[in-house]
């Protein structure tokens, strides 16, 4: 066997549609063999490797709205084409939906978030996506353009395993909307991997918390894990213990196991899964007790 230390891309035509409705018809008549692109920074890399062999590369990050981001009282959306960068740099995102930001922060470099988008991350679907787990418990929806016309896909239900969504054949992702979030919401991301940037993660831990009078406890805790599961997995054990019990270091001990014990993590080439295991309760303490301070 030999192998080629330098592999080089496939060949593959280049289709640049016009508008939206015009991208979903071609991916829906070449499906298995088309696929839509945004910044590209995971597709090139997966087709030079020879996982994906698509004849057709649908560039769909110019149409309709796809690269703009704003802020209103409706929320923020970010458009499928933006990328992590600017996203990252937007006031509204530092004010208001801060945990987000820090998840992009731990994305490879900053050349690479200069071309990756978080809606690319979404749709890829790793285990292991970084932003996944803030956009998850942000609340975050995508919009979705089909050759059916216009959806809206909830994230709490979008991932269906490794590398596999709910979108079908023609389905082109155009945005990601987060809802105003509640009033002193804080949160963090913390990301074990075996260096400090362009690995992906052993173990990610997302955390937010915010005060809620409808609780015995007055005090919201979300907790979503990532690498530790075939789809990002949020904590809802967590959440109900939270409702009852202040956020206080005592309860901090007793999160980290209740998380520990909710993951169900594989042995893979970079871990194995009682490692994770073991980190996911060490995180997920270093994790709330940082939101905690934060309070």
């Amino acid at each position: 066997m030999t192998l080629d230390a330098h592999p080089s891309l496939p060949e593959f035509d280049y289709v640049k549609p016009a508008t939206l409705a015009e991208a979903s018809q071609f991916l829906a008549e070449h499906a298995g063999e088309a696929r839509p692109f945004l910044g590209g920074t995971d597709t090139f890399v997966r087709m030079r490797d020879g996982l994906w062999k698509d004849k057709y590369l649908v560039d769909v990050k110019s149409l309709d709205g796809t690269a703009e981001i704003s802020y209103t009282d409706d929320g923020l959306l970010v458009g499928a084409a933006v990328p992590m960068n600017r996203v990252d740099a937007h006031p509204a995102v530092q004010a208001h939906y801060a945990v987000l930001a820090d998840a992009i922060d731990t994305v490879a470099g900053y050349q690479l978030r200069s071309r990756a988008t978080i809606v690319g991350n979404i749709c890829n679907a790793s285990p292991a996506g970084d932003t996944i787990g803030a956009c998850i418990l942000l609340g975050g929806v995508l919009n979705v353009h089909g050759v059916d016309g216009v959806r809206q896909e909830p994230l709490t239900t979008f991932f269906k395993g490794p590398g596999k969504t709910v979108l079908n054949p023609g389905d082109i992702v155009t945005s990601i909307h987060f809802p105003p979030p509640p009033a002193g919401l804080v949160g963090k991301y913390t990301k074990h991997g075996r260096n400090n940037r362009s690995d992906l993660a052993i173990v990610g831990i997302t955390a937010i918390t915010y005060p809620d009078d409808t609780l015995a406890s007055g005090q919201r805790v979300r907790l979503a894990l990532a690498s530790v599961a075939p789809t990002p997995l949020v904590v809802d054990a967590v959440d109900t213990f939270f409702a009852e019990q202040p956020l206080n270091a005592d309860t901090i001990i007793e999160a980290g196991q209740i998380a520990m014990d909710a993951c169900k993590p594989i042995d893979d080439v970079r871990s194995s899964a009682r490692y994770r295991q073991m980190m996911v309760r060490n995180l997920t303490m270093r994790t709330l007790t940082a939101v905690l301070e934060m309070l």
